[in-house]
């Protein structure tokens, strides 16, 4: 008898019992898979964007508060430029900017150049974004090792003093695409807890276990993957938080933005049907705009 499905699109918290470490688990099926179909991506870009969105759904689901969480990173590489976006309702959406011809001579006979291969030198950089009334918080960092994983690690312990081990995965798996990562921090000592550097090194040896296969296996779920991993201590589980594929874009929103342009600008862009077409950088979605609903601008 064949194992269920294990559920999808999901991002939870977890805390070991006992010890001074908490972390978050996120797995990704239709979400990803939607995001990454937007686009005829290289595999090698594929899998940079799928971590950047696993990322943003693990460090995004702390935020307490309504808003979004910003995942990118600008370099001088192949991929120029990619971004994950994350808001608390559970939104997530996607983008890279690159030249195919440069991914293609990167991978080098491999198939899948890692971050700094992919990027080159440039800035890893995390956004929280509380909306209009707010002060955007944004913390940056250099692009550091092969996968976004050690960028966020090289961030936290750069940015917020946190001990933070990170893993992400990205795979195919029955044609479609996958992703999963893995978040755990060391809670700050204080004069109650006292010292967690061995709760800490205990966990990160637990952690070192962890395949990337197990994070998209498509029949192990988050909480079965926790106690592999930590049923020598227990672990607690805070619940889950639904992730779902979704875009800011509309038709309100780009004919807002092409009002900003002047007439004759506007004008040069009408194309011979007698619209100005705008695509979505995220979700590919092409907007048709007739120029006399921008007369009024």
């Amino acid at each position: 008898m064949s194992s269920s499905p294990a559920p999808d699109d999901l991002v939870g918290a977890f805390q070991i019992e006992g010890e001074p470490v908490r972390g978050r688990v996120a797995r990704l099926g239709p979400a990803i898979d939607e995001i990454l179909r937007g686009h005829a991506y290289p595999e090698a870009v594929a899998n940079l964007l799928g971590e950047a969105c696993a990322l943003a759904a693990l460090v995004g689901s702390n935020l307490k508060f309504s808003g979004r969480l910003i995942v990118e990173a600008r370099g001088d590489g192949p991929v120029r430029y990619v971004v994950a976006d994350y808001d608390t309702s559970g939104g997530l959406r996607g983008y890279c900017r690159f030249d195919a011809e440069e991914v293609a001579a990167a991978g080098g006979g491999f198939v899948r150049p890692g971050a700094k291969s992919l990027l080159g030198d440039g800035l890893f950089m995390m956004t929280v974004d509380q909306g209009q009334d707010m002060d955007r918080y944004q913390g940056v960092t250099d692009i550091q090792g092969e996968t976004l994983a050690l960028c966020a690690e090289q961030y936290f312990a750069q940015s917020e003093q946190t001990p933070t081990r990170i893993r992400l995965a990205v795979a195919q798996a029955d044609d479609a695409w996958r992703a999963g990562g893995f978040l755990i921090q060391s809670v700050a000592e204080d004069d109650a807890r006292g010292s967690t550097t061995e709760a800490w090194a205990r966990t990160q040896a637990f952690f070192e276990t962890l395949g990337e296969d197990e994070l998209t296996d498509t029949e192990l779920s988050s909480e079965r993957l926790l106690f592999r991993l930590f049923h020598e201590d227990g672990v607690r589980v805070f619940g889950s938080q639904p992730l779902r594929a979704f875009c800011r874009c509309s038709q309100d929103r780009i004919e807002t933005v092409l009002k900003s342009f002047d007439a004759d600008e506007r004008a040069e862009m009408v194309e011979p049907d007698g619209n100005i077409h705008v695509t979505c950088e995220y979700c590919s979605r092409v907007y048709a705009v007739a120029p006399e609903a921008l007369a009024a601008a």
